[in-house]
């Protein structure tokens, strides 16, 4: 997503190869396929490009605590008075502004009295109480019934200087980021713990999460955050919700080298609750193909380019992607270093190629295309699995064909006692 070429489809084969320890996607490409052409770069989305000067503190990897005394909050607003740095949605000052809760918010803000981009100059009196913030008034609010509706002005809040494709607050409030949860240090394992970023997926049901197989088949405890947006600040008005992970089930037939049936469902040990942030992911019909050039959107963390120069992103990206006929794809692909006699199985479907793509850090993020009679609302055909590059050559992304195993889907969900009706539309 630096053009939001969410190289996701390759970092589903990045972690599709197990013995490569080191977990880098060029290693594995070339284990997998053989070495690559030297102008295989692509670009993409994900969670760790620092979008600004500003350091901030990691929600992802937590950072030290510093005393709150260390930090010099004091500035002074537009008119000259002496303020303190406020979350803006703590700041009565601002009602002359946001009077629905809501403002205009510029990601791109590199310099400032704040350091943060989230945070106001306040006057002291005019400071509310962390249980009293100025909240959107409820006509203000997204007021739909069922799955899969996006929000795309966002939620709480709308930004400018979005020119890398960022997502805005709450657009896609299906989209979940996979956590594995590490021990600061291996000699103390009971020790002070990391979520460290493993991939993306979508809230199917309160209790369950779609994602691919590659990226959660070795790793043991998970956990699942739901309402995210700028991984690096929790100053957004709606908070983000963590899970941990009860259990995972894996397709029977999922191919760790070749990545067929590359699906996985994740049970959580308590349901997400639905806020503006977060939401459901609409599921198509079994056997339901969307059509050739319909335009699908995809979103995550992943890297803005293919390769070790390639950076994780900070903020939620998304890209727009054309959906491309099977026999199409596969004839794109058979022009790769795949070879003339490439097949693609029956558990994949394409889409891209047209200079955007997903990329590393985005396996298992949701391509969710729209319902084309209900504005705005959308429905979860592909989940990210691999590629060849990011897109930059012309060739398309390969996704988890979901229509084609929604029968699997429903089978499992319903196995858990869980109600598919949740997530069909």
């Amino acid at each position: 997503m630096q053009k939001l070429i969410i190289c996701l489809s390759i970092v589903s084969l990045a972690w599709a190869a197990p013995q490569a320890a080191s977990g880098d996607l060029d290693s594995i490409i070339e284990q997998i396929f053989g070495k690559p052409n030297q102008d295989t770069t692509g670009q993409s989305t994900v969670v760790t490009t620092v979008m600004t000067t500003t350091i901030r503190p990691s929600t992802i990897v937590p950072p030290v605590n510093k005393n709150s005394d260390e930090v010099d909050l004091s500035c002074k607003t537009a008119e000259g008075v002496d303020g303190v740095c406020t979350h803006y949605y703590l700041c009565n000052t601002n009602n002359s502004i946001i009077t629905d809760g809501s403002t205009l918010i510029d990601i791109r803000v590199q310099e400032g009295e704040c350091t943060n981009y989230l945070d106001v100059c306040c006057i002291p009196p005019d400071t509310r109480t962390p249980d009293n913030p100025i909240t959107p008034s409820p006509d203000k609010l997204p007021q739909h019934e069922g799955c899969g509706w996006r929000n795309p002005d966002g939620v709480g809040f709308r930004i400018t200087g979005d020119t890398d494709n960022e997502a805005k607050f709450g657009e896609f409030p299906w989209m979940v980021a996979i956590l594995k949860i590490e021990p600061v240090n291996d000699d103390d394992p009971e020790g002070q713990k990391l979520n460290v970023y493993v991939g993306g997926g979508s809230l199917i049901h309160p209790s369950v999460v779609l994602t691919a197989a590659h990226y959660v088949a070795v790793s043991k405890t998970l956990r699942v955050r739901a309402g995210e947006w700028d991984t690096q600040t929790s100053n957004e008005i709606y908070p983000y919700q963590d899970r941990d992970v009860e259990s995972v089930v894996i397709h029977k037939d999922f191919n760790k080298n070749n990545l067929f049936y590359d699906i996985a469902l994740l049970f959580l040990a308590k349901p997400m609750e639905m806020a503006p942030n977060v939401g459901l992911a609409c599921l198509p019909p079994s056997r339901d193909i969307p059509r050739d050039g319909l335009p699908c959107l995809a979103s995550g963390w992943g890297k803005d380019k293919f390769g070790k120069e390639g950076r994780y992103q900070v903020i939620l990206k998304k890209v727009e992607l054309p959906v491309v006929e099977k026999r199409k794809c596969q004839s794109a692909l058979r022009k790769t270093r795949l070879g003339h006699f490439f097949e693609l199985h029956s558990s994949f479907m394409c889409a891209g190629g047209l200079g955007q793509d997903t990329c590393k850090g985005d396996g298992g993020s949701p391509l969710v295309c729209p319902i084309e009679s209900e504005p705005n609302r959308y429905v979860q055909s592909g989940i990210v699995a691999w590629g060849i590059g990011c897109g930059t050559d012309g060739t398309p992304g390969v996704y988890v064909d979901v229509a084609n195993l929604r029968n699997w889907i429903d089978d499992k969900v319903v196995g858990k006692g869980y109600d598919p009706k949740v997530y069909t539309y």
